[in-house]
């Protein structure tokens, strides 16, 4: 009996030799089989899910056009990661570089009395729906450095943006994804020398801006009960507007920010007067545990008075260290709240 890994390289070759003769439904289910790990790596290389989309659907025009001179030198994962990586590349140096507001500068930070002004410029890193991790769990060997999950967390996809386009994607193929350094230097069109530089130079400056915990390593050894608690916890206190409740589940030196607008702040006594506080007590929000970015998270939403609904405002991303809540991100500008598994709205007799 044939064994998976077999049948799989045989459906592979069938779907690839149909796609090649002009067969779109052959090309169709080869889409379906990469999209998942190719949107991982696109977002990885440009901090958004928006790019990312657009950069695999480019990869797969090009892959389409270009499916007669491929010739099976490299596994087809291969070469379409060599295509959405040079798609990548290009986009990166088309456009801003793409940060958290932590990374933006010190910037006044407005409290819930002031009206915070937007930035459009630099972009901002988004979230990456976890619904999406499974499909893109990509062509990772046990010689990879990160584990996807991992790979797909806010400080790791912030850190990597602060790296050269080349820089970033040499680590990414090498120590997420776990190509080796001869099929890295033929994506790239360089040598296996400069790969090995390279990625030397990528993680020496990685390792200084990422904490010295994954969010990973932490919800593991929390456990799943206790993180539930305490995500409950916080999105109670949130909901009945209780300010010394909410600060007692913050780390003392926790962060708070809110992309687009670019003010941030850090440590209890400033997050009392930022917008994370609600302004009454009860509040008018709701907050349904999710997660995005391998992280915990709230969908925030608003009671609209107009439509007799709760309707979505942001999503909170949480980090967590020892127990404590230690940032949390509320993302203004996401337009698919279903992506993160969210609801489009709650109806207005939900108990608080």
């Amino acid at each position: 009996m044939r064994s998976t890994a077999t049948q799989d390289l045989a459906d592979a070759r069938t779907l690839i030799d149909g796609a090649r003769a002009g067969d779109q439904e052959a090309f169709g289910r080869i889409v379906d089989r990469e999209r998942g790990a190719l949107e991982a790596h696109c977002y990885r290389m440009l901090g958004s899910a928006h790019d990312a989309e657009d950069a695999v659907q480019e990869t797969f025009v090009k892959a389409w056009r270009a499916l007669p001179d491929y010739r099976g030198q490299s596994a087809l994962g291969t070469w379409l990661h060599r295509i959405a990586t040079n798609v990548c590349i290009d986009a990166i140096r088309r456009r801003p570089k793409r940060v958290l507001p932590i990374d933006y500068g010190t910037v006044p930070k407005e409290g819930p009395g002031e009206q915070p002004q937007p930035v459009r410029e630099p972009v901002w890193v988004e979230p990456f729906p976890d619904q999406d991790l499974a499909a893109g769990e990509g062509p990772a060997t046990p010689a990879a450095r990160y584990e996807q999950r991992e790979a797909v967390e806010l400080a790791f996809v912030a850190a990597l943006q602060h790296l050269s386009a080349k820089q970033r994607a040499v680590l990414i193929l090498r120590d997420v994804l776990g190509f080796s350094a001869n099929e890295v230097a033929a994506i790239l069109e360089t040598t296996v020398p400069s790969v090995t530089s390279a990625l030397q130079r990528a993680r020496q400056a990685l390792e200084r801006r990422l904490p010295e915990q994954s969010q990973q390593a932490v919800l593991r050894s929390l456990g799943d009960e206790r993180l539930q608690d305490l995500v409950n916890r916080f999105a109670s206190a949130l909901e009945a507007g209780d300010v010394g409740a909410i600060l007692a589940l913050l780390a003392e030196d926790a962060t708070f920010s809110m992309p687009p607008y670019p003010g941030w702040c850090r440590g209890r006594e400033e997050i009392a007067g930022s917008w994370l506080m609600p302004e009454s007590m009860p509040s008018e929000l709701r907050f349904v545990p999710t997660s995005a970015s391998g992280q915990l998270a709230l969908g925030v939403y608003r009671l609209d008075h107009e439509a007799g609904r709760y309707l979505p405002v942001c999503l909170d991303v949480l980090a967590v260290r020892d127990g404590k809540i230690t940032d949390v991100i509320a993302f203004r500008s996401l337009d698919d709240y279903s992506r993160f598994g969210l609801p489009e709205s709650l109806p207005p007799d939900r108990d608080p």
